[in-house]
């Protein structure tokens, strides 16, 4: 069997990717991906002064803190024709046959490594229960894809922001790679703009490298359950590949078999990462409730599980040590001064955030306001006002990841980051997708 049906029996295809000619300045043209800095439209302005008149993917994207701007279809328009205007222009060249290998270097100095391949939109489902190779990891809310949809529809390049996981603990697929960059022919190499660290990416299209990242890819598949066989894990950009599965969902209608199989738009490019890359930096999202008590945040998470019992402690530290430590399940909570550790007993769902999120969404339904939040100092600071709850989460295993999935479906909304917003994938590739 060639490795391009041991590849298409797991819905991977090797991808023919665009990436900027030479001279161009990469600094400049890759920017970070749209749904980040979503409240901070400030950052996007300064930007476009960095920027200037460069060749940028700032031009072929719609950074989402626009997307309640009175015209979208204006912007989206625009979009199209700079795409347009760049391959006209011979902006882009193309890496024909090729997967990517891709270092990236946060400022922190944390270095993960990344491979970009072409997903089979026939293999995913972000619909709960899904049993697909490739599935979200969180809800999908289904209110969020329209706009994305519009987006995508009509634009004849598609440039990712998707990160797909795998559970790779033998690191047989990624990290090989990685081991010999200096047989592999470096095509990209730059720092990036705004506190997004350093990028390398190399052409992995040797025949026997194909080869191999298929016979990985195809072991991990074999020992899977064949009745729950999750290969592919979200890690970020559920939103934007569900809308490109709509999209295709769309246009497939229109298309004979033969047509079908081979459309570029059957595909999305993603990058790869092994879940248990040290560079893979899983970050809790913690939780605020406005104008709840105590009382009836209790009232209605007893209603989740047999008991519970909560212990005060001292400081935020000792709390987020404790939830490292607590083998039960656990969260934390602060209300003014008020710090506790919450141990649940026969909770249910198999992680803290499955089994709060039903309360939350109970409270909220009832009126109460929540809030997600990056970091344990800001979450600290919100719940300082004694009407407010400062619920924190423990950091999401890795050992666990996959199992969890399997076993609860999709987590809820929200419980995960990999990494800052600075550190989320930068856009530099593209793909044509007419």
């Amino acid at each position: 069997m060639s490795y391009q049906q041991t590849l298409a029996d797991i819905g991977v295809a090797v991808p023919d990717i665009l990436l900027p000619v030479a001279g161009t300045d990469l600094r400049r043209w890759a920017v970070v991906a749209c749904d980040q800095f979503t409240s901070q439209p400030q950052y996007w302005q300064q930007l476009e002064e960095e920027i200037g008149d460069a060749p940028s993917t700032l031009r072929l994207i719609y950074p989402e803190v626009y997307l309640s701007e009175d015209d979208p279809e204006a912007r989206i328009a625009s979009i199209n024709a700079s795409m347009r205007s760049y391959l006209e222009q011979g902006l882009l060249q193309p890496l024909p046959g090729s997967f990517l290998l891709v270092r990236r270097e946060s400022e922190s100095e944390l270095v993960r490594w990344g491979l970009m391949v072409a997903l089979d939109l026939e293999a995913y489902d972000y619909r709960p229960g899904s049993r697909s190779l490739v599935r979200a990891t969180e809800g999908t809310i289904v209110e969020r894809i329209p706009p994305r949809k519009r987006i995508r529809q009509d634009a004849p390049l598609e440039l990712p922001h998707v990160m797909v996981l795998i559970s790779d603990p033998q690191r047989s697929v990624i990290e090989p790679l990685a081991a010999k960059t200096d047989q592999l022919r470096q095509v990209y190499d730059t720092d990036l703009l705004a506190g997004g660290g350093h990028i390398t990416g190399w052409a992995v299209n040797d025949d026997a490298d194909l080869a191999q990242v298929a016979e990985a890819l195809s072991g991990l598949h074999r020992q899977l359950d064949p009745t729950n066989p999750l290969l592919f894990a979200m890690g970020d950009g559920n939103h934007s590949l569900a809308a490109a599965k709509n999209c295709w969902e769309d246009l497939k209608k229109g298309l004979d078999e033969s047509q079908r199989a081979t459309h570029p738009a059957r595909y999305a490019l993603v990058e790869l990462e092994n879940v248990f890359d040290p560079g893979l930096d899983f970050e809790p999202i913690h939780r605020v409730l406005f104008a709840t008590s105590r009382e009836i945040f209790e009232a209605e998470l007893g209603r989740h599980c047999a008991s519970f019992s909560n212990e005060p402690v001292p400081d935020v530290e000792t709390l987020l040590a404790a939830l490292e430590t607590t083998p039960e399940q656990a969260f934390g909570l602060i209300c003014g001064d008020q710090l506790e550790v919450y141990v649940l007993t026969q909770p249910e769902a198999s992680i803290a955030a499955g089994t709060l999120q039903p309360v939350i969404d109970t409270l909220v339904a009832q009126g109460h306001e929540v809030d997600y939040i990056h970091g344990a100092d800001v979450t600290a600071d919100l719940a300082r006002d004694k009407a407010n709850l400062g619920i924190f989460l423990p950091e999401v295993s890795k050992q666990t990841f996959f199992a969890s999935l399997i076993a609860d479906g999709a987590l809820p909304r929200k419980t995960f980051s990999i990494g800052e917003a600075a550190e989320k994938r930068y856009y530099l590739e593209a793909r044509a997708i007419r």
